[in-house]
């Protein structure tokens, strides 16, 4: 007897539902049946599967889709999106406008500028020069930059790359210099800069401050050493061999580039203003490329097909300062933790162009979102895109919202300064939240004296008054030198006071005279080819403005004698007061 179901179907045909009894022939063509059917549902499962797959996959791009919504005007600027798993592109895909003159929509294909991104390929370049024995990364700077100072302690090639070098930030330097923002900046003009200072923001080693001078000398090192420019050593060694083909560092900024999208900023009043850099340097920035070749480029961190196992790992191994703290940065990729998930990362920001790149190597994943307005956030969105494809491995790590009545809040309210970086940041209660004056995101509050900027994870904390102390103020982001700030309780200065700050300054390390005045009860600094900066007092002989932190310094007589310029990424930059002649005495003959 043999009874025999096909999984999926229906009892095979027979008179009656009882068994029935079938001779030999009969068997065998039942069995030819049954392997027939059984070859078919072998061939329809794939197919849906398949289909299963695809579903899927459009339900992901629509979440994408949304996630860009806001940017895919035919009037906005916006972002390309690209997005790779495990070595193959997933989505691909333009929102907004690259062109807002001539109408020309955003496309894989448009070629955008994407800034700071471009620093790993500068670093990547250094490590195959160091492969080849033709440097090490212990070198002394100055072996290959004889024209840098001689701070006094050596700065390392390592430093350059790690951020740990202690430099003044090179556009900072040149805004101070007298350049303005549409300026055209030029190699030359940051080795000018550069190659003046007489002092650091810090010992090298000691911390770790994000800047871009590091990796402009880099590119200098590059194209001395290998006697190749940035530009012509990376497409050899580099874009050539992964097939990026439509990317280079930018190093005539007349240069045309077909599909090149271009950036913008808010213009004042409402609308779109052009923001393009005018720029002839690279190995900080520069780069241009588009989505499709930047994924390339996120899968040779992965199987390493250019440069090797070891070269691809050092680029995602945190550098570390002199006490052995890792720095969350390797070769030009910022190493972190996001939700649980190992994350290597980069932006950038220079103009209107705001760029993003993410890659998550446990998962194999790659995200890339590269933009051309200023108000844009790549970062989010990237991370946004990242929870459509790995939301279910990811960890809530975010440090749950408290509530403080707001009188708590007030009492944290004040300006206060940092005696390590000379930075002042400015709180007040604005909306019924702590802000950071004139800046939106409000800080929640998460317990024990800390707050978080919005969604971010950076932790401000601040500390009881001692009895015959101020509060302090420590402020922990994604570097691991935590700034220590103290409230400040100095006076306000009086009228008599500002004007006794009036005068010329003089700053040879950036060969530039400054004139400081009294306008409309307030000080007011200024210099050649430069707005007027209105300062903001903050106590004492301290003020702020746009271009940060200027600090009045006094000689013993306690009269004025110079001033310091400080922020993030450059501090205590001095200008010494000028004296001025005085005005020759009329000689009186007398009588007689």
């Amino acid at each position: 007897m043999l009874t025999v179901r096909a999984p999926g179907f229906a009892r095979l045909p027979a008179a009656r539902t009882e068994t029935r009894r079938f001779s030999v022939n009969a068997v065998r063509s039942i069995c030819c049946l049954v392997a027939a059917v059984l070859a078919w549902s072998a061939q329809a499962s794939p197919a849906r599967v398949k289909t299963a797959e695809d579903a899927d996959a459009a339900r992901r791009h629509r979440q994408v889709d949304a996630i860009f919504a806001p940017w895919s005007g035919a009037d906005t600027p916006g972002c390309a999106v690209g997005i790779s798993r495990d070595g193959a592109l997933d989505y691909a895909r333009g929102y907004g406008v690259s062109n807002l003159e001539y109408n020309v929509p955003i496309t894989p294909q448009s070629i955008f500028y994407i800034a700071s991104i471009s620093k790993q390929f500068t670093a990547f370049s250094i490590g195959l020069l160091a492969q080849e024995g033709k440097l090490s990364l212990d070198d002394d700077i100055r072996k290959y930059l004889p024209e840098m100072p001689d701070h006094g302690k050596t700065i390392t090639i390592a430093h350059l790359i790690h951020h740990t070098n202690g430099l003044r930030e090179q556009g900072q330097l040149l805004n101070l210099a007298g350049w303005r923002g549409d300026d055209l900046y030029t190699e030359a003009d940051i080795l000018w800069a550069l190659t003046r200072q007489r002092g650091l923001n810090f010992v090298p080693g000691t911390e770790v401050v994000y800047g871009n001078a590091a990796y402009t000398l880099l590119g200098v090192i590059v194209r001395r050493v290998s006697g190749k420019s940035l530009r012509a050593f990376a497409d050899e060694r580099i874009f050539k061999p992964l097939g990026m083909a439509d990317t280079h560092f930018h190093d005539d900024h007349t240069e045309l580039v077909p599909r090149r999208a271009s950036a913008y900023s808010k213009r004042e009043g409402g609308g779109w203003r052009i923001s393009v850099p005018h720029i002839d340097h690279y190995g900080s920035t520069s780069l241009f490329t588009t989505v499709g070749d930047l994924l390339k480029w996120e899968q040779n961190l992965l199987d390493a097909r250019v440069g090797g196992q070891a070269l691809i790992a050092s680029l995602q191994t945190s550098g570390r300062l002199n006490d052995g703290t890792a720095t969350g940065y390797g070769g030009g990729l910022r190493l972190s933790d996001h939700r649980g998930l190992r994350m290597v990362s980069h932006d950038g920001v220079d103009g209107g162009y705001r760029t993003d790149a993410i890659l998550f190597p446990d998962q194999r994943l790659a995200i890339v979102a590269l933009c051309n307005g200023a108000t844009i956030a790549p970062e989010d969105l990237t991370r946004k895109v990242a929870e459509v494809y790995l939301g279910d491995r990811m960890k809530n790590t975010m440090p749950p919202a408290v509530k403080l009545p707001e009188a708590e809040l007030s009492a944290l309210v004040g300006n206060y300064w940092s005696p390590l970086t000379d930075e002042v940041v400015r709180l007040e209660v604005k909306d019924g939240a702590l802000r950071q004056v004139g800046m939106p995101t409000a800080f929640v509050p998460i317990g024990n004296g800390a707050f978080r900027p919005g969604e971010s994870t950076h932790v401000w904390r601040f500390s009881e008054p001692a009895a015959d102390g101020p509060r302090g103020l420590s402020i922990k982001d994604v570097w691991p030198t935590t700034r220590d700030f103290i409230r400040v309780t100095a006076p306000m200065p009086t009228d008599s006071a500002l004007a006794s700050f009036a005068g010329q300054y003089r700053s040879d390390e950036v060969d530039m005279t400054y004139t400081v005045r009294v306008a409309d009860g307030k000080l007011a600094i200024r210099w050649p080819r430069r707005d007027e900066v209105v300062l903001e007092a903050v106590g004492g002989d301290r003020f702020v403005g746009s271009l940060g932190t200027v600090t009045f310094t006094r000689a013993a007589s306690g009269g004025i004698d110079g001033l310091t310029i400080s922020n993030r990424r450059l501090r205590r930059l001095r200008a010494e007061r000028l004296v001025a002649p005085e005005t020759p005495r009329m000689r009186v003959p007398r009588p007689g």
